[in-house]
Order: structure tokens, then sequence, then C-alpha cells
């Protein structure tokens, strides 16, 4: 029996709770780009694809288990997701003229934006914006569903970690907003991906057993979010993400400064 390195260990330990953090609060799936750079040994452009193209998967298997649980709620989610798909392949695009320091710098303060988010009190109960106005709140959320497909596509980090964020923030309730959220991860995720595919930046020899990882990790998230408030979850999550966040930005200080 040959045993597996070390790092690979810690990778796979690491893509099981993201799968789990995606399923549970949406946002964990920033942590996995890291994670394949530090022990993946893979450059930015490529951890962020290779990051990318595994969402898919977990995003899949992520709506199913919500849309089984009627979280979905398809008059959000549908806008979202054509939004998405308009802006992902763009989004990934644009990650492809950036150097590694410059999309280094944009993950480090999107992790430490969402860690921040994780740890703040969450609405509950609260009616969506414009509810009375079907139009406009398609509108908002279609422009929310660009932002957030541009945004996966250029950093890697998946829907859920851009759009539960923005999403609760707006105003909409976060149950249907993580549940939407897994309905635009798969879109966001296809979009961008599509791109890196042309650009040959997946490493699919990582992106197998991660995604396998994440997939057994998604599961047990959902349980946890409609079982119990995942409070202490959400707190660790968010404590990890700072962390991460602030250790990103200090290796690219002391590469400035070296």
């Amino acid at each position: 029996m040959i045993a597996m390195p070390l790092a690979t260990v810690l990778l796979l330990a690491i893509s099981l709770a993201v799968g789990i953090s995606i399923g549970a609060v949406g946002v964990g799936g920033i942590l996995l780009i890291p994670a394949l750079a530090a022990l993946g040994h893979l450059g930015m452009h490529e951890a962020m694809a290779t990051a990318l193209f595994s969402f898919f998967f977990t995003g899949a298997v992520g709506a199913a288990l919500f849309q089984r649980r009627g979280s979905i709620r398809w008059r959000l989610a549908a806008p979202l997701c054509a939004g998405s798909l308009a802006c992902g392949f763009l989004g990934a695009w644009a990650n492809a003229q950036l150097d590694a320091t410059a999309l280094t710098a944009i993950l480090a303060a999107l992790i430490v934006f969402a860690g921040v988010y994780t740890l703040r009190a969450h609405r509950s109960g609260s009616a969506p914006p414009f509810e009375d106005k079907p139009r406009v709140q398609m509108v908002l959320l279609a422009a929310i569903g660009a932002f957030v497909g541009f945004g996966s596509g250029l950093t890697g980090v998946g829907g859920p970690a851009i759009a539960v964020p923005v999403m609760v923030m707006a105003g909409f309730p976060p149950l249907a907003t993580i549940g939407a959220s897994q309905a635009v991860q798969v879109v966001a995720a296809l979009s961008g991906s599509a791109a890196h595919v042309a650009q040959g930046t997946i490493d699919y020899a990582l992106a197998i057993p991660v995604t396998v990882a994440q997939i057994a990790g998604v599961p047990i998230g959902v349980r946890v979010v409609h079982a119990v408030p995942p409070e202490v979850l959400r707190k660790l999550i968010g404590l990890v993400c700072i962390a991460t966040g602030a250790w990103l930005g200090v290796r690219l200080l002391i590469h400035a400064i070296a």
C-alpha cells in the first residue's frame, strides 16, 4: 500500500471541509485556492482555474440537495443564473490578463471580506427587496448575477462566496440566498471554466480528487444548515478566512520588499 504525501492528505482534508462549508454557509469555497497554491504547488492562475472547475460539480450536488428540500426559490435563482452566465466567461478572460501578484491581492481582499461577513449577525425572516415589484427585483438579481459571474471567473472563488454576502447585504433572507447561490455556482463555474479550458490552465490531475472530497462534504453541510443554526461553523469559517486573507497579504508584502 502506497502512503499519500502529507501535502496531499492535507489538501483532501481541506477540500472535504470546503465542501461542508459550501453546503452550510456558501462562502467556504474561497479557501480552496490558497490550499491548491500552497499544497498543490500550483501558480495562482492554475489554482483559481482548477478550483472554479471543481465548483461546477459541488454546485450541482448542492443545488440538487437544496432543491430536494424545496429551498431554492427559482424566482430568485433564475435571473441570478442568467446574469452569471453572461459574465463568467468575461471574468475568466480578465483573469488571464492580470499577473499573479494582482490576482493574489484581489483574492486576499475578497477572502478577508468574506470572513468579516460571516462573523456579522445575520438577519432572518425578512422579505426580499422589491417583492412587490417583480420586474425591478429581476433586474437587481440579474445585475447581482453579472457581478457574481464576473467575480467568480476573475478570482475562481465560486458563486456562493460572492453571491451570499452581496445578496444578504441587499436584504435577501439567508437560507433563500444560500439555496440560490448553489444554482448560480453551477452556471458561474461553467461559464468561467469554458474560458479556462480554452486557456489550458486547469490541472485535472488535482481537480478530480479535490472535487470528490468536496462532493463528500456538501451533503453534510446541507444537513447542518437545515438542521441547526450553524453559528459555530459560521464563526470558525469567518476566522479562518480572515487569517488566510491576512496570510496572503503578508506574503505579498514580503515578496514586494524582497
